[in-house]
């Protein structure tokens, strides 16, 4: 594995001879250490010599980074957590069972002295367990061909704290029925059902928590203790005799001993485990002698240990309870006899210290100069230096500009043969391929932060040692324009400030600054203070979406209102961000399938699509791919307007899954949706062998039956289907990939399903209209989530007309789409009222040939209607929103929907995007009766329909059905009065910045400030932009904008659309431009003095500071400040000062 090669080099290092000396001999050692190596120091050690080890950390947060870091270093099998417990014995709060299952596992494994790191804070050793003896943790593991008495399964599970319920659904439960045990083990993500033949058993197989489906085969499964105690006859018997005489006295414990004697799985009972076993011990009094115990700053860990200690005390005072028996006294916490390593960067008296290893952190953030420079001083020492970066975009565009730095690399990732030996199996270390000196190594590992090592010749560098900026600048990721996923505003809108609150925004107003004209963006606070933005800070303005639609509080301006409001509601944000991870963490704990790379086959299948992919299809396949290569469950959403190629990007991924003889199964909405699937998978996919077959009303039960059986013997290798497939009949083989279309089209029943799915399986979801909780998990990085916002070639955006229903305008809809041989849906959203359409539409076009579909005709019915309009035997298909998922007829483009305000506004969507499928303009009518009144949100729904008609706007329609609705449902009642108080963008963005802090990545840091003190007018006049809504977007546009690419677009669009730019347009760009210049060279400030440019922080390469001089300019190094010299008269002063940043550097990185 790539840790033995990096271990070689790190304990080649003189200093640490004597201390591998003294590891070897078995003694005991002090390392002093920094901090950020020791998770480093600790890998290399262990993967020399893999042996079961117990490493002791200040605090939980503490314990789960660095648990993150050994996992990136030895793979995820090799490290285990024992977190800390976070009820008390007494509680009657129920306890978490995955806790209690991971503090079981990882005693485990050190009890039977496996070869492991287990990680722990030293207040989690505080709590006591069952006695030495007992077994407490030890699991029991069910593999098929097993003899296992059938009637000792329930007590053994019992045993081990499982409950008996009806149903297996949640972890710790337990279901016995007919010849079958549902369990749901303690650590898992999903249940098992272990089906026994007598007592011998048969099958195992994983379930699906909520309906019982079973997806998959297994050889055999350990299931884990999920309490820390077992009420077992022997410890019951126990307990009646020690509690007997005061179960007399208080009838609080007569009441327990009556719940010991059911063996109830009441939490509260765990604060009689010293009666219930005799006696309690510490954890560390079950591991094995072999152990290697490591404490870092053992002074921390015991002012750890107190802390915690005060708050047991605290709550077992309050709640009028002991702690004797149930928790260890920091003082006699014993670490125990097995040989010990101390970590010490802090020395205390009468410390020896074995060795002392001197580390430096790299110093490569901020920009490339930097990172580039750090990297030629590594290489020229010639040290071996390796780069860690995870990311496939992230990796490549690093490499090409190493290579046109003409900086050596080569690229070592862990699926490379060198490294793919475990590192606990004892052939790693033999053999070991030595790291090059003098080179790069790339590799794929999630390594939080780098460190460099000089005497041993090694510096590890990791993506994560980069600012926000260097690591999207690196990434060359496609970034999304904030507007695009942010809600428009105009004046008269409520809006949020990120610093100073929610304001009414006024108006845009001009005003003169040094005798030059700017515009700023005034915002009314309450008690009417004003305050007025500058245009380079409108990025920090969203718009004000609340719970509820209503009209929220003003902020008093300069009070202490908005400080509390943000700070309650960020912590909020924290506590639904660790919720939300949870899933996540607990998917990335899970081991996956990692598919191999592209196969021969693949690429044939892919070179028959006839079609050019557009840049969007092609990212989001490389992305989707990188995601089903590693071993990690995918979990993304795929948005793509409707017509833009989603289905296309999922086949591949389904083939690729095949070409593994995994299975698929393709989940659509609608039956219709399915069966069109179907023709499309089976047209692509038989050439190539490949069983596809469709589970739907269109086919008989005789073939339903013969599809099912052979997706469970493994003979299908795709299944497309409705929520059929949810049942518990569905039984794949060995399920690989999951493919959802149209999300926001199932349940929430059917979603809890799938979320069950998503832990096991890779999961791909499609939508043109995501729905808003699925929007913002994936906005808020919970979820991966790639864009198609392309259209392809020659595709024109439909062109929509609202209005009262007319039939003059439905006849000449209707006869112009005959003329011109095409064919019209005409919706009609109620079954009842169907045959009253059917004949308006006669009376407008006698001539056309009508049919009608709607889900109250049989299935052969409804198919026979589609094959007819499909064979265009129809002209006009009167019908249900039936057709509003898939059905694909280049034919048909004109869309009429009667009673358009009954519908919701993603279905209005959906329904439009049936028509311009092809290269034909196409037309759809939204019409309402004229003689009802529309409702405030049928008003906005149908304004929303008319206003998105640009191709691609289907993000922003998601976006503008949750500002209609209110945002309220999106996160649950709890968190109704955080978005009253701040809104959803910015909650959102909270969200977002939580979530990448309890998944443990880098926080991204904030761009610098750039002052610029230019004197010209800066801003878009009126007579060249009139609409007002459109100047706040090209402001907000500018101001958001990271790269110089995106300040060239925005300008270009305005010119295109509006004409050439006026001077203070030109310099409101070149202003922008600047900006970004300056932030990426590090250079905090630009101004005009005394006839001079002056940039502050500016670094000059010595070759072009001798170019400047001999123009008059002044640079001086030590201060970085550069004095360039302005010809007024003879040059514009913006454009100006540009010129001197773009020869110095700050460009846009070239894509390939």
């Amino acid at each position: 594995m790539f840790i033995n090669r990096v271990g070689a080099r790190l304990l080649s290092a003189p200093e640490m001879a004597e201390a591998l000396h003294e590891y070897h001999e078995g003694h005991d050692l002090t390392l002093a250490v920094a901090q950020s190596a020791r998770p480093l120091v600790l890998a290399a050690l262990w993967a020399e010599h893999p042996r079961p080890c117990l490493l002791v950390v200040a605090g939980e947060e503490a314990a789960d980074r660095t648990a993150r870091t050994l996992a990136a270093w030895l793979g995820m099998p090799s490290v285990s957590r024992y977190p800390a417990r976070k009820d008390y014995p007494w509680s009657d709060a129920g306890y978490d069972d995955a806790i209690v299952g991971a503090r079981c596992h990882a005693i485990a494994r050190l009890a039977a002295g496996e070869p492991c790191i287990v990680v722990a804070s030293a207040a989690a050793l505080l709590r006591r367990v069952p006695p030495k003896g007992s077994g407490y943790f030890a699991p029991s593991t069910f593999s098929c061909g097993d003899e296992v008495p059938f009637e000792d399964v329930p007590a053994l599970l019992v045993g081990m704290g499982y409950s008996p319920k009806g149903a297996a659904d949640a972890p710790g439960a337990f279901w016995v029925h007919g010849d079958a045990v549902d369990v749901f083990p303690a650590q898992a993500t999903s249940p098992v059902r272990i089906e026994f033949f007598g007592d011998e058993i048969d099958r195992i197989r994983r379930m699906v928590p909520s309906t019982g489906q079973t997806i998959g085969e297994l050889e055999s499964v350990t299931v884990g203790p999920c309490r820390e105690m077992a009420l077992s006859s022997e410890s019951i018997i126990r307990a009646k005799k020690a509690l007997f005489k005061p179960a007399q006295e208080s009838t609080k414990v007569a009441e327990d001993l009556e719940l010991i004697g059911q063996g109830a799985d009441a939490p509260h009972l765990e604060k009689y485990l010293p009666v219930l076993y005799g006696s309690t011990a510490s954890p560390l009094e079950h591991i094995s002698s072999e152990t290697l115990v490591v404490l870092a700053e053992p002074r921390a860990l015991f002012d750890d240990c107190q802390r915690a200690t005060d708050d047991i005390s605290s709550a077992a005072q309050n709640a009028r309870e002991k702690t004797e028996g149930l928790y260890t006294d920091p003082k006699k916490l014993d670490f125990g006899r097995q040989q010990r390593l101390s970590f010490a960067s802090i020395m205390r008296q009468g410390t020896r210290v074995t060795a002392e290893l001197k580390v430096r952190q790299p110093n490569i953030a901020g920009s490339d100069t930097k990172l580039l420079g750090s990297v030629r001083q590594m290489i020229s020492d010639r040290m071996a230096v390796i780069f860690a970066v995870p990311d496939r975009g992230a990796r490549e565009a690093l490499e090409l500009t190493f290579n046109d730095e003409a900086i050596p690399f080569v690229e070592s990732l862990g699926s490379a043969p060198e490294n793919r030996i475990p590192v606990d199996d004892p052939e790693a270390e033999k053999n070991i391929v030595p790291l090059e000196k003098g080179k790069v190594t790339f590799f794929d590992a999630p390594v939080p932060a780098g460190i460099i090592v000089p005497t041993a010749g090694l510096g590890v560098l990791s993506v994560s040692d980069l600012t926000a900026r260097m690591a999207k600048h690196a990434k060359r990721v496609k970034k999304i324009d904030p507007t695009s996923v942010t809600f428009p505003f105009k004046p008269g809108d409520y809006v949020v400030h990120a610093t100073h609150g929610i304001a009414l925004f006024s108006q845009i107003v001009r005003q003169e600054v040094a005798g030059r004209q700017r515009d700023y963006f005034l915002l009314e606070y309450a008690g009417g203070d004003k305050l007025y933005v500058p245009l380079e800070q409108v990025d920090r303005i969203t718009r004000y979406i609340g719970p509820d639609g209503a009209a929220p509080r003003l902020t008093r301006l300069n009070t202490a209102d908005w400080s509390r409001a943000t700070g309650k509601a960020r912590k909020s944000a924290k506590k639904l961000a660790f919720d939300l991870v949870d899933l996540y963490t607990r998917r990335a704990s899970v081991a996956g399938y990692a598919f191999p790379p592209d196969t021969p086959e693949q690429e044939e299948m892919e070179a028959s699509f006839p079609y050019p992919l557009t840049p969007d299809q092609k990212s989001a396949i490389a992305d989707i791919k990188a995601d089903m290569e590693s071993p990690k469950p995918m979990d993304r959403l795929l948005c793509g307007d409707v017509g833009f190629g989603k289905t296309e990007v999922a086949l591949r991924a389904a083939f690729k899954c095949c070409c593994s003889s995994r299975q698929v199964m393709v989940l659509c909405p609608t039956t219709i949706l399915a069966e069109q699937h179907y023709q499309t998978f089976y047209e692509r996919f038989t050439p190539f062998g490949l069983n596809v077959q469709v589970l739907s009303r269109f086919v008989t039960p005789a073939r339903q039956k013969k599809a099912l059986k052979g997706f469970a013997e493994g003979t299908v290798d795709v299944l497309i289907g409705t929520h059929r497939l949810l049942s518990n009949d569905v039984n794949p083989h060995n399920l690989g990939l999951v493919i959802i279309d149209e999300e926001q089209r199932f349940g929430v029943q059917h979603k809890e399903q799938l979320k069950n799915m998503r832990e096991q399986v890779d999961v791909l979801t499609l939508s043109a209209t995501p729905i808003p909780r699925t929007m913002q998990m994936a906005v808020s990085g919970v979820r991966d989530m790639s864009l198609i916002m392309t259209a392809p070639p020659g595709r024109l955006p439909v062109k929509v007309t609202v209005g009262e229903w007319d039939p003059d305008v439905v006849s000449a809809a209707i006869r112009f789409e005959l003329a011109r041989k095409g064919q019209v849906y005409y919706v009609s959203n109620r079954v009842k009222t169907i045959d009253d359409a059917v004949m308006r539409v006669q009376e407008a076009a006698p001539e056309a040939r009508i049919g009608v579909a709607h889900g109250k005709m049989s299935p052969r019915e409804v198919e026979d209607m589609m094959m007819k309009f499909q064979e265009h035997e129809i002209d006009v298909l009167v019908a249900t929103t039936i057709i509003e998922s898939g059905i694909d007829n280049p034919h048909t483009n004109t869309l009429i929907i009667e009673d358009s305000q009954r519908l919701g506004l993603a279905q209005l969507y959906q329904l439009k995007g049936r028509v311009g499928r092809g290269r034909i303009q196409a037309y759809a009518y939204f019409m309402f009766p004229g003689e009802q009144p529309l409702t405030p949100e049928a008003t906005d729904r149908l304004t929303a329909i008319n206003e998105y008609q640009d191709l691609g706007s289907g993000m922003r329609i998601a976006m503008r059905d949750l500002e209609i609705r209110g945002a309220g449902s999106l996160v649950g009642a709890e968190q109704h009065g955080n978005l009253s108080s701040v809104g959803f963008d910015l909650f959102t963005q909270m969200l977002g910045e939580a979530v990448s802090e309890a998944r443990g990545e880098t926080a991204q840091t904030e761009q610098p400030e750039v002052t610029i003190n230019l004197s010209a007018d800066f801003y878009l006049a009126e007579e060249y932009l009139p609409e007002v809504d459109k100047r706040v977007l090209v402001y907000r546009q500018l101001a958001s904008a990271s790269e110089l690419s995106d300040v060239d677009r925005i300008q270009k669009d305005c010119e295109e659309r509006y004409g050439a730019l006026p001077l203070a347009g030109r310099n409101l760009f070149d202003r922008a431009r600047i900006r970004i210049r300056c932030q990426r060279m590090g250079v905090t400030s630009v101004s005009l003095i005394q006839g001079r440019f002056v940039y502050q922080g500016i670094e000059v390469p010595r070759k072009l500071a001798l170019k400047f001089k001999e123009r008059h300019a002044f640079y001086y190094p030590k201060t970085k400040q550069l004095k360039y010299p302005f010809h007024k008269g003879a040059e514009e002063i913006v454009p100006a000062a540009l010129g001197v940043l773009e020869e110095v550097g700050g460009d846009d990185e070239e894509d390939e």
